[in-house]
């Protein structure tokens, strides 16, 4: 069983993981047998060492690590079409085109609400909804990762939070919300995934993918075999969010593709109606079902509370992260709490679905609290490290980390942020999100959600 963030801290000393868990995540990890307990060497054989302290008071590193930054919100965009804008979210890294080798083009989320002190500005043919405050801002990257453009990719979208990326390089961002027109002063229904192309973002518009749901998205992942589309569900009060797949008409398609419709589906694990009960990590699943959703475009009733039949749907707090790795896909439930509904409580599951065997394994389970201010509760966004091993943006209680887990299944942080927006008294600090990392993975993009902040991290990366 997973021991408390103190215990770990106890066995691998000051420098040490600070998370708890259990189990492996052996396509990512090399086929790493699963552990009862976190790794206990030093950290240096794992991560990169302590964290460093900033003297800006930005980001704190390992030794021999470096940060720029590359935007922030209030600045001016150099497009001219406005301020940077705030709540930067998820993002995804693409390689330059051809002539463009040593160019990366970055899409970064804004996760506005009604209520933003910077908008995504309006453009002309990339607007959805003039009302919307959220959408997509795209840089591009030039060597040593010096901004060359950063403008608009989207606007007129809504609490845009996270998303992923196509197999053939755009941008699937999700609105994190489900208000109709008329609410908040919108024009026109939320809640929808829109394609964004990073290279030439008038080629994808701003056009929803309805046949994908409306409902509070968070991620999605891609399988690059199928062109399944798998989505997650941010959905914190009861009823909690839904595990979705997509069934493109069109799989593969390239852009627009994803606009000639499909199936939208719901994960169903017989007997098993919230997966906050599932404790223990290897708890396996074979041939869990996937549920036709009856009304994808919730126009009477919110997705997850439609009648899915007999047997009903599965159900889990707070689904963020999604990536795929190997030949599976992985997905985050950030946190699930009694108080609220969940059928028990947890600090972070990740989950793992092998479409080949139908299988759905709990693979690691992050645990108990004690000290909010070590890193290791509420995991979010996660990517793939240049070691093999993942990264994962931390989106909790007190001070927030990046942190790492490796091969051998070790836990280390990364980054540390030092933007305090609280006051001395109750100190809070900006979530970290969109960890992404630059085609040659020899940088690590992500954003401090506020301030807005977008930082490149380079560095000895092991590869």
């Amino acid at each position: 069983m997973s021991a408390t963030r103190r215990q770990v801290l106890g066995r691998t000393g000051a420098l040490g993981a600070s998370i708890a868990f259990t189990g492996s995540l052996p396509e990512l990890f090399a086929g790493t047998a699963a552990a009862a307990e976190p790794a206990s060497p030093p950290l240096d054989r794992g991560g990169y060492g302590p964290l460093v302290p900033d003297p800006d008071g930005l980001l704190d590193l390992p030794e021999g690590f470096r940060y720029r930054v590359l935007s922030r919100e209030g600045d001016d965009l150099r497009s001219g079409e406005g301020k940077v804008p705030s709540n930067c979210d998820g993002m995804a890294a693409f390689p330059g085109r051809a002539g463009g080798r040593d160019r990366t083009h970055l899409v970064r989320n804004h996760e506005n609400r009604p209520n933003a002190a910077f908008r995504v500005p309006a453009v002309r043919g990339l607007t959805y909804d003039p009302a919307g405050l959220g959408g997509c801002t795209a840089l591009e990257l030039g060597p040593g990762n010096r901004v060359l453009s950063e403008r608009v990719a989207i606007a007129g979208t809504a609490v845009n939070c996270a998303g992923g990326p196509t197999p053939w390089n755009t941008w699937l961002t999700c609105e994190e919300t489900e208000d109709r027109a008329g609410t908040n002063g919108y024009t026109k229904d939320h809640g929808f995934i829109f394609e964004v192309d990073p290279y030439d973002p008038r080629r994808t518009g701003a056009v929803p993918l309805t046949a994908m749901g409306r409902f509070q998205h968070e991620a999605i992942a891609v399988d690059p075999r199928s062109g399944v589309v798998y989505e997650t569900e941010d959905a914190f009060e009861w009823p909690f969010g839904l595990f979705y797949r997509f069934r493109p008409k069109r799989p593969l398609g390239g852009i627009g593709s994803l606009r000639a419709g499909g199936d939208l589906q719901a994960l169903r694990v017989p007997g098993v109606p919230d997966l906050s009960t599932i404790q223990e990590t290897g708890t396996t699943f074979d041939h869990v079902e996937w549920v036709d959703v009856p009304d994808p475009l919730a126009k009477e009733t919110p997705v997850r509370l439609q009648d899915f039949g007999r047997g009903g749907i599965t159900h889990a707090q707070k689904l963020e992260g999604c990536y795929w790795g190997g030949s599976s896909v992985y997905f985050v439930s950030s946190f699930a709490e009694s108080a609220d509904g969940s059928g028990a409580d947890h600090f972070g599951q990740i989950w793992r679905y092998d479409p080949d065997r139908r299988r759905l394994t709990l693979v690691i389970v992050f645990g108990p609290e004690t000290d909010v201010q070590l890193p290791g509760e509420s995991p979010d966004n996660i990517t793939l490290a240049p070691s093999g091993g993942l990264m994962v943006c931390e989106d909790g209680n007190g001070a927030q980390h990046v942190f790492g887990v490796t091969r051998r299944g070790e836990v280390y942080p990364m980054a540390r942020g030092r933007q305090n927006v609280g006051t001395p008294e109750k100190p809070e600090w900006g979530e970290f999100a969109g960890v992404t990392f630059a085609p040659d993975r020899r940088t690590m993009y992500v954003n401090c959600y506020t301030p807005g902040t977008t930082f490149a991290v380079t560095g000895p990366w092991r590869h």
